[in-house]
């Protein structure tokens, strides 16, 4: 009995001890809060991941449609080789170890939180966290499935080499319907068309969205173009559909428009680096050509989707470097004279590019003179593209690094398997052959086929070198590869993108001092060409006034408490409020790209007064090159306006954006769209 009576006492000891923890275990997770800088770097990461899937998916669907349009080998045939493509497929079963748990942790966590008040925000944050995580493991495992079978068909690598199979009739036919169906999956989705960098661009300097659905429907009429043999490029679709993304997860996490712009150049870096296998590069492109700082706030996010995104592509597309690493070595120091001409030929082939292509659009859209574009401007969309693909498949009887993305050519170009009229041959075709496609309707991105146009320029450049100084110069290979870099960089107007991708991809330091001279002249000359061609009036900064680019929007007064603010701001036409003293006058602005680093700073009993930026106001009648003046002078990036009986804001970006349209607009001769192609 003495013995029952104490393992009973034991045992409800137990119970007691077991119930408080219980009870301060509840209490510890009712007190965790997450705000959103805390969370940026985990949705950093987990926007990452669902890039890397994106970029899997998307090379699997351009290896599927090539293999219904190329001719699939029978399954049957390969049954051994397909087996032992599952067993050497790159699974990573520890994805799954971590992954599991780190997701039913957080779902379970938000579960067993009690309701009310800022948990309610928590516990949605973290299940969507942990369902995205969970999310991505049920989809990766497919797509490496996928992938093993698509390496058994022989469609996952070198997706033009089985064209000299078909009929020469087929070329030409093949990317013809490839654009009549693109135009017809695209016709009432213009928000899909372009080349998807630029519009990424766009949406981050106006802290805006981009949605999923647009995303995907981007992979899907890109693979058909590329899979169909259409000459355009997988990394602006890649682009688009990891910045959509993650759009999606910050506003689903209700992040700030600044918190959510760092998530879209996330995803879009991302892509970049799933899709060229070089996190750093991804990275540096997402902070230079998307988001345009390298702040340190920005950093975690980005570099964790980065990294995510690059172990998720070297899963489901392999570890391999996408182009075969060249032994380098300078042989003379006259090279760095002789690199310094191939970045002038680079930065003119990318002008010449952007100039081309962009002419390619206005003349399908009738925009330019003449009776056969204003013919074309009155066919529908899908008309359009079907005729600029079968120009494309013309082309590519002519040269085989027309079709699809041409990316094998790389290769061949820095191993010398090509002679010099080739190269010169296929730099030029790929140039008209890019343009034609994305021009009439297709859809694709214009990053890749510019580094195959860098490649073969710099190999016909080194060709011709070497065969007048073999003593002082390297084999082309080199010069193949460093003209990649040095017309990426001009292209996109950013020299560290163009040489930390190729430096990645070479895997080489003794290519770095070339590279940084070929990039840094070839994107200087680039953004010359295209600034002069593109300039803006003068007087156009005079005599505009501000008063057509104001938000009108209520002023906020001092006292305003920071979370209701941020509510505000959310609300808001703009990503700033005018703000009015105590004494009734505009005293400043606060904007939503500096408010988050404030309010940490403040807490969360701050008040405006304390959030921000004191800035004289200015009126309507204000021209635009005053306003932007006074914005430099004050150090902000809004002045608060008053005029016609009412109070708004003008903003740098919005300013910047209208200069952007009348760079565009035609003076002594049409000026072609320049700057959509980013810088």
């Amino acid at each position: 009995m003495n013995t029952s009576s104490q393992e009973g006492g034991w045992l409800g000891r137990q119970l007691v001890r077991l119930e408080r923890w219980v009870l301060t275990l509840l209490a510890a997770t009712n007190r965790i809060r997450l705000p959103g800088p805390s969370v940026l770097p985990v949705a950093g990461a987990v926007v990452g991941l669902y890039s890397g899937l994106a970029a899997g998916l998307f090379a699997n669907l351009i290896a599927l449609v090539s293999g219904l349009v190329l001719g699939f080998p029978s399954l049957m045939d390969d049954r051994k080789e397909l087996a032992q493509s599952f067993a050497e497929a790159r699974w990573h079963l520890e994805y799954l170890i971590v992954g599991v748990p780190l997701g039913l942790s957080a779902l379970v966590l938000a579960r067993i939180m009690l309701p009310g008040g800022p948990r309610d925000e928590v516990k949605r944050r973290l299940k969507v966290l942990g369902l995205l995580v969970l999310g991505a493991l049920s989809l990766y495992y497919p797509l490496v499935a996928m992938a093993a079978v698509n390496s058994v068909l022989g469609h996952t690598e070198d997706v033009g080499r089985s064209i000299q199979q078909l009929q020469p009739w087929l070329l030409p036919l093949l990317p013809m319907v490839g654009g009549l169906v693109v135009g017809r999956v695209l016709r009432n989705r213009p928000e899909t068309h372009g080349h998807g960098v630029p519009e990424v661009v766009k949406a981050v300097e106006r802290e805006g969205r981009l949605s999923g659905h647009d995303g995907v429907m981007k992979l899907v009429a890109s693979a058909i173009t590329i899979g169909t043999g259409g000459s355009a490029g997988r990394e602006g679709p890649i682009v688009f559909g990891g910045a959509a993304f993650g759009s999606e997860v910050g506003r689903t996490l209700g992040f700030t428009r600044r918190e959510l712009a760092i998530l879209l150049a996330s995803g879009a870096g991302a892509g970049i680096a799933a899709s060229f296998n070089a996190p750093i590069a991804g990275a540096i492109f997402a902070m230079e050509i998307i988001l345009r700082e390298f702040q340190l706030r920005v950093f975690s996010p980005i570099i964790l989707a980065s990294v995510t995104a690059t172990m998720v592509g070297r899963g489901v597309m392999g570890n391999a470097a996408m182009i075969r690493r060249v032994a380098y070595s300078m042989v003379s120091g006259w090279e760095i004279v002789f690199y310094a001409m191939l970045g002038l030929v680079t930065g003119v082939l990318a002008y010449a590019f952007i100039r081309m292509m962009h002419g390619a659009e206005e003349f399908f859209q009738g925009k330019r003179p003449g009776r056969l574009s204003a013919f074309l401007g009155r066919q529908p969309m899908s008309l359009r593209a079907a005729l600029g693909g079968l120009v494309v498949g013309c082309l590519a009887l002519m040269h085989p690094v027309v079709w699809g993305t041409g990316h094998e050519y790389i290769n061949q170009a820095s191993a010398r398997t090509l002679s010099l009229t080739l190269l010169a041959s296929g730099c030029l075709l790929k140039l008209v052959g890019t343009s034609l496609t994305l021009g009439s309707g297709g859809s694709g991105g214009t990053f890749f086929p510019m580094t195959v146009i860098g490649a073969l320029a710099g190999g016909a450049f080194g060709e011709v070198l070497h065969a007048v100084m073999p003593a002082l110069t390297a084999p082309s290979g080199a010069y193949a590869m460093v003209g990649m870099g040095g017309a990426v960089a001009a292209l996109t107007r950013g020299p560290l993108t163009g040489l930390m991708m190729v430096y990645e991809l070479s895997g080489n330091y003794a290519i770095i001092l070339p590279l940084m001279v070929t990039c840094t002249i070839a994107s200087a000359l680039c953004h010359s060409l295209v600034e002069r061609k593109a300039g803006v009036d003068p007087h156009t900064l005079r005599r505009t006034p501000v008063r057509s680019l104001v938000a009108w929007v209520e002023p906020v007064g001092p006292e305003l408490p920071a979370p209701a603010l941020r509510e505000r701001l959310l609300t808001a036409p703009v990503a700033a409020l005018p703000v009015r003293g105590a004494d009734g006058q505009l005293r400043g602005v606060v904007t939503a790209s500096t408010l988050g680093e404030r309010w940490r700073e403040a807490g969360d009993e701050s008040t405006v007064a304390a959030l921000a930026d004191l800035a004289r106001p200015v009126s309507v009648d204000t021209p635009v090159g005053d306003a932007l003046e006074a914005m430099d002078t004050q150090l902000v990036d809004a002045l608060p306006v008053q005029g016609d009986g009412q109070v708004g804001v003008v903003t740098r970006v919005g300013l910047e954006r209208f200069l952007r349209g009348e760079r565009r607009k035609p003076r002594a001769e049409p000026a072609f769209a320049a700057t959509e192609i980013p810088r």
